[in-house]
């Protein structure tokens, strides 16, 4: 058993084997294995084009596998569009946040599942309850210590980069009551806007729910993830741990500059 309290009899909270996805005579994804354990952060990693998009798109249910099995919680999945992994309780911030910038901070939150009053007004003239989601939105906020932000009926337009990322997370977490993917959620903020995405993450883990972290960035690679799945060629090169190796070592295994040892290229 591991620092984080893994041993190699705990099943992974979400699986996935053989996945394969072909577009024409492309393969993006060639017989690739994933696994997510229980409360970890796992960065995936890869260079431009290995495929490490379209195995998230899988899993979330963006895309649907020519191939190959998903479990969730051990039980087999099949997600034939993003709203069937949201129900399932799997949610993705996306690098373009999926935000409406017009809309208020609540509305964000609540975007494809409002809340309705009760009774024959919500029922029937689908009038939705405002106090319930904004209440909500501002518990949610709250909880990951987003305190910067005073009102929450005000335009996400009018936030921050690293604040709106900061409200995408935040409604990610009070929704995905299973697994949390971030695509590149500290890309485009600032050094102090990124600290506070790192420290958002970590406040989303401690809270029990694992996430899956999709990075360029290799230092916060290295400092947020308890373990780094690298994607080369279509498939899971192999699984590694911070600790063990360093950065040059990480780009050298994405890159195929050199292998880990025990991994052959065609394995």
């Amino acid at each position: 058993m591991d620092q984080k309290g893994f041993s190699m009899t705990t099943e992974p909270i979400l699986k996935a084997r053989g996945l394969v996805k072909r577009y024409g005579k492309v393969t993006a994804l060639d017989e690739c294995d994933f696994d997510l354990m229980p409360g970890e952060i796992l960065a995936v990693i890869g260079d431009n084009g290995a495929g490490k998009s379209s195995l998230i798109k899988a899993i979330s249910g963006a895309i649907l596998p020519d191939d190959g099995k998903i479990w969730l919680e051990g039980r087999d999945v099949i997600f034939r569009n993003p709203i069937e992994a949201r129900e399932a309780g799997i949610e993705t911030v996306y690098q373009t946040l999926a935000m409406s910038p017009a809309l208020s901070i609540a509305d964000n939150m609540f975007m494809g599942r409002e809340l309705r009053k009760p009774g024959f007004i919500g029922k029937y003239f689908r009038k939705l309850d405002r106090p319930a989601m904004e209440k909500f939105a501002r518990e949610k906020l709250n909880e990951l210590g987003l305190m910067t932000i005073q009102n929450i009926n005000q335009a996400v337009e009018t936030l921050s980069g690293g604040q709106r990322q900061g409200v995408a997370v935040a409604r990610a977490a009070a929704f995905g009551s299973k697994v949390v993917i971030l695509d590149e959620p500290t890309a485009a903020l600032g050094v102090k806007e990124s600290r506070r995405v790192l420290e958002l993450i970590r406040d989303v883990r401690k809270r029990g729910i694992p996430i899956i972290l999709i990075s360029h960035n290799m230092p916060h690679v290295f400092e947020i993830a308890d373990r780094i799945h690298i994607h080369r060629l279509g498939r899971r090169l192999c699984v590694i741990r911070p600790q063990d190796y360093t950065m040059s070592d990480a780009v050298a295994f994405m890159t195929g500059a050199k292998l880990p040892e025990g991994v052959t290229e065609a394995a």
